[in-house]
């Protein structure tokens, strides 16, 4: 199976025999997967909303490398684990309690998926000439279909991604800059607490909303590769592609102002200019915007599948059994963007800084207990077994967890949801700084009272052992 395109597995660990790839790929799949539309749309959000371009690039920067290096951590799991990420859920809270970050997980890529869609919906239909809903429906049916072929396709597509969108965006940029009196906006900086603060929850959002998924697309990389080039190489990639894309639309919003507010896609094609030009950079918006899906519907598969297995003890599945599970991610996915294409804007800032109140504690429990809890050791057995090490339920996790959302409310600001402790802080939001340090101060005192040590014969193979054998 390892020359094969079509994958195989699913949530069942990785073989050794079937790992390949280096390191570097995961720069090439995060770079691809952030130079596209809606990372410009959510660096634009921070001047929309507020921000001078100064202080929301520098922001923008903050907020990626800090929410970049959470998921680069996350990433860093892949290969030694070789599963995917949230089916590790499984040693904090149980091997059926997982279910409860899974289930905001998977609302997560179907949002993803929805928000992902109106905007790529809008570029196939200008490219087919059949208007945004049909182009939402055949940007979502190639989604389906390439999460459906698995691994070795996403990380094609997403190399390939990167370079023409890469070439894109430097063109879009000279263009931009043609039109744009940069002096101007840059001699216009007038610090903003909230509104700076607003620019870095942007962009951590963005990162950290990746971390349920992307060891995904790390786990097939050789049980040898180096944690800390899985880490550098997924980082940059990311923060990269992330910060280049949110940049640009930060210009973009500052020279354009209701122009780019009222048509996205539109706005940034006309940017570029008419013809066979306009035609490539609808294809580059729709390709951009193909490799983030693809990644969100494989993701979906992945946590509805580990959610069902929780219960019914399922390791594997039949290819028919992959494509159900592809099809409802991709269904609901695309409902919502059909019923949501016409408030896209705001709706899609409320939707990234709610996410974050959901997965900062599960990212601060899930990455305490790896590195500092378990030491990077996991029972393999015991993460399908309700029996195990593990238990069925972790109510402790849960309750962490729970406490880590909770904590959250007072300092969040959204626009149908504004917590008491937002206006002494002049307006700022700090809910995810609470949401990452409060949970994992909690559980690091409650885990590691009861933590025991890992059975040799189960734990997670090192690469010494992979040697010795």
């Amino acid at each position: 199976m390892a020359g094969s395109l079509l994958e195989q597995r699913s949530i069942d660990v990785v073989p050794d025999e079937e790992r390949h790839g280096t390191a570097f790929s995961q720069f090439t799949l995060w770079l691809g997967a952030n130079l596209q539309i809606t990372a410009v749309v959510t660096g634009a959000l921070a001047v929309v909303f507020g921000g001078d371009v100064v202080w929301s690039i520098v922001g923008l920067v903050v907020g990626n490398l800090l929410g970049g290096a959470v998921m680069a951590l996350h990433s860093a799991q892949g290969p030694k684990l070789g599963l995917p990420q949230m089916i590790q859920s499984r040693a904090q809270f149980g091997v059926r309690g997982a279910v409860v970050p899974l289930l905001l997980v998977i609302l997560m890529y179907i949002g993803f998926f929805a928000s992902g869609s109106v905007l790529a919906g809008q570029a196939v239909g200008e490219l087919t000439r059949l208007g945004e809903t049909p182009g939402i429906l055949i940007f979502a049916a190639v989604s389906g279909l390439m999460a459906a072929v698995g691994y070795r396709l996403i990380h094609a597509v997403g190399r390939a991604a990167g370079v023409i969108c890469a070439l894109a965006f430097v063109y879009l940029g000279i263009r931009l800059l043609e039109r744009a009196d940069l002096a101007t906006l840059l001699a216009d900086a007038h610090f903003d607490l909230p509104m700076f603060l607003l620019a870095i929850s942007l962009s951590a959002s963005w990162q950290l909303a990746f971390g349920p998924y992307v060891a995904d697309y790390s786990r097939y990389l050789p049980r040898t590769t180096s944690a800390r080039a899985t880490f550098w190489w997924t980082l940059s990639g990311s923060a990269i592609g992330s910060q280049w894309s949110m940049t640009f639309g930060v210009l973009v919003a500052a020279t354009a102002g209701g122009a780019f507010m009222d048509n996205q896609v539109s706005y940034v094609v006309g940017l570029g200019g008419g013809g066979l030009i306009a035609t490539f950079l609808y294809f580059v918006i729709a390709l951009g915007k193909l490799t983030i899906n693809v990644l969100n519907t494989y993701g979906g598969f992945m946590s509805i599948v580990t959610s069902i297995s929780g219960f019914r003890g399922q390791r594997v599945l039949s290819p028919r059994g992959r494509a159900v599970y592809i099809s409802l991610i991709m269904i609901a996915g695309t409902a919502v963007a059909l019923l949501g294409k016409d408030s896209f804007l705001t709706a899609f800032k409320d939707f990234l800084l709610f996410l974050l109140t959901f997965f900062t504690p599960w990212s601060a429990i899930n990455l305490v207990d790896y590195y500092l809890i378990s030491r990077e050791q996991y029972d393999l057995p015991a993460l399908s077994d309700p029996d195990g090490r593990y238990g069925g339920w972790r109510w402790d996790a849960l309750a962490v967890y729970a406490i880590g959302i909770a904590v959250q409310l007072p300092f969040l600001v959204t626009h149908f949801y504004t917590g008491p402790l937002v206006a002494p802080l002049g307006g700022a939001d700090i809910s995810w700084i609470v949401g990452l340090a409060v949970p994992a101060a909690l559980y690091w005192t409650l885990a590691r009272r009861n933590h025991g040590p890992t059975d040799p014969a189960t734990a997670t193979p090192t690469p010494a052992d992979q040697t010795a054998a």
